[in-house]
């Protein structure tokens, strides 16, 4: 897989993600603050997940999202973490592990690819890390 196929999967995959994640936590959440905000940065998530999807398609790249084993998996922790404490602090702390884990995986391939992947491609995964970066930093509040 050529290094713009793997960004744009990468993209697709975490924002899909994301988007998994945050529709069942915004049904979990009894804190309106929190719900709020989870369903702006849902928009967010999804506005990628949009961008990354039409790029694939545009360079004829077929888009690999999440496996259904890998969907399952998420969904089940996410219910498991949550059943005893789906307090604001709990589930903004689960956002920002899985949040760090995005953003320190996009690093290691913004350093590994920098020069074979097109600009536009780059920018959009840069665009997704800054994203991450500051959802960790609007979280820390409900911590």
């Amino acid at each position: 897989m050529n290094a713009n196929a793997e960004f744009l999967n990468y993209v697709y995959q975490n924002s899909q993600m994301g988007v998994d994640t945050l529709q069942q936590l915004i049904d979990i959440t009894d804190d309106m603050a929190l719900r709020d905000y989870l369903e702006k940065q849902l928009v967010g998530y999804e506005k990628f997940h949009k961008e990354a999807r039409q790029l694939l398609n545009d360079n004829g790249i077929d888009e690999k999202g999440l496996g259904t084993f890998e969907k399952l998996r998420t969904y089940l922790m996410v219910n498991m973490q949550t059943m005893t404490d789906h307090s604001a602090s709990h589930i903004a702390k689960m956002l920002i592990q899985g949040s760090s884990m995005g953003i320190t995986e996009a690093v290691k391939k913004l350093h590994q690819y920098e020069n074979d992947v097109e600009k536009h491609i780059k920018k959009l995964m840069e665009d997704l890390k800054e994203y991450e970066e500051a959802n960790v930093e609007k979280l820390k509040e409900f911590l």
